[in-house]
This record gives structure tokens, sequence and C-alpha cells, in this order.
């Protein structure tokens, strides 16, 4: 699979200018690609005034995914500030080129910001299939917590996946715990993951540093990029994947529980 990473320096809370930005960069990648990666609310940065940034679900930023998609030939996936009803969700959007969608609700809300007095948590992950894999995309301060993210193959086929996704705002002040999370996600997963981060700094005066990074199956770093912009393409190999897993099943050691919500 062919996958594209964009770590932009986001504009702070003008979706117009990053959609119109982002929109540059999908339109001079130098390879086709299966994949398109972008962070946490990609339209606005980590905010919280969501009463001013909101949109309904089919308005200008999924309608915007949808022509991306279609243009690139690739699905293209990550979250903004959806409003349905009074209610207020960080959602990702799994778009892809033929118009079909899913949705994922960030689970676990970032309380030291206050997320999860504004927003309306997830309650149900979602595996999509697409190009032979199965993929789980998530965001953020999901990246935490093991018990979500888990790879629950032993479980059921429905529950497994090859590649795991996090999209997200992740600060320069905590960037030791995103690098050390990613690699052990990937180790404990027996999958792939890669997370897709932002640069700059935000309204709230939070630096990020971005590193975002392809993580492989035995938790080696394949990809990694601190500081600066970038749009980086990465080919990922399902064989070799597969091929460890049969060499390495750890995962059939697992312990097994219930996953509530």
């Amino acid at each position: 699979m062919h996958i594209t990473l964009l770590q932009p320096n986001l504009y702070w809370q003008a979706p117009v200018a990053n959609r119109a930005m982002l929109e540059e960069h999908l339109f001079n990648l130098p390879e086709p690609t299966d994949l398109i990666v972008l962070p946490e609310m990609f339209t606005t940065g980590f905010t919280m005034d969501a009463r001013a940034v909101a949109e309904p679900l089919n308005l200008t930023t999924f309608r915007w995914l949808k022509q991306m998609a279609s243009q690139t030939g690739a699905v293209v996936t990550g979250s903004y500030v959806v409003q349905e009803g009074g209610t207020y969700f960080n959602r990702l959007i799994w778009m892809q080129p033929d118009g079909q969608f899913d949705t994922y609700d960030k689970r676990h809300l970032f309380r030291m910001a206050g997320e999860d007095g504004i927003y309306t948590a997830g309650t149900t992950r979602i595996i999509k299939e697409w190009k032979g894999w199965r993929i789980c995309p998530l965001i953020c301060y999901d990246l935490r917590f093991p018990v979500w993210s888990r790879n629950r193959q032993t479980e059921s086929p429905d529950f497994a996946y090859d590649l795991l996704l996090y999209v997200a705002n992740w600060p320069a002040a905590r960037r030791n715990a995103w690098n050390v999370l990613l690699q052990g996600r990937a180790i404990e997963n027996l999958s792939y993951v890669v997370g897709v981060n932002r640069v700059g700094t935000d309204g709230n005066g939070h630096p990020y540093t971005g590193d975002s990074a392809v993580i492989d199956f035995k938790g080696d770093v394949v990809f990694r990029h601190s500081d600066t912009e970038i749009v980086h393409q990465q080919t990922i190999s399902l064989d070799e994947l597969r091929s460890f897993r049969e060499k390495f099943p750890a995962n059939l050691d697992a312990d097994g529980f219930t996953i509530p919500g």
C-alpha cells in the first residue's frame, strides 16, 4: 500500500485557508497513492471553540474531502469539528474515492484541555477494508489507551487490523510519549502504525514538532520527520507483515478481556 502523510503548519481556526493549503499539496503529489492521512482537526488546529468552527456533517469540509478523494483516487482521512444538533464531535471521516464514507468520533477526549466538557465522546471503533488491508483509524489522545487500540485478532476477524492510524495535534511538550507509544502500539499489536501530527504553534501558544511516523510491525521506525512541514509518501508491505506474524505469533498468547462501551 502507498500511504501519503501530510504534516502541515495549520492556520488557527481558519478552515478556508487550511483546505486551500492542503488542496495545493494534494494536487502536487509526486506519485499516485492509496491512502492520504491528514492531522486531527485539520481545518482549525486543536480548538475548544467548537461553536465558532463546527460544521454539519454534509457541508463544506465533508464535500471537500469527497472531492479530494475522487480527484486523487485515494482514501482521504482526518478529523475536524462536526455539529449534530447542539452536540459537537471531534470526528474523523474516512472518505473513499467512490464517495462511500464512514466516521469515527474520538473516544478519549483530552480533559487537560477541557475537550471532554465541549465534545461528545465516541463509543465505537471502525475498521475499514481497503486495497486488501484492514485499517483502524483513531485520534490523538486515543494513543495513550492500549485497551481501546488493541488488535483483537484472537476474538474475531471483525476486530483485527493490519494498520493502525493516529491523526493528531500532539504538542511538543509530550513528544517523547508520542514517539514511544507509537512504537509500543506497533509491537504489542503486531501491526504497522502510522501517526500524523502537525507542526508550528497554535492559537493558544502551544508548539508542535510533528514527529509524524511510519512504524513497522517489529516497532522499527521506517520513517519519522520533525519540526517542519512535509508531504511524505511511504510504501508498506502486507506480505511482510503476514510473514512476520506467521513466524512470531505472539497474538496467540494474548490475554482475553472485554472492552466496555
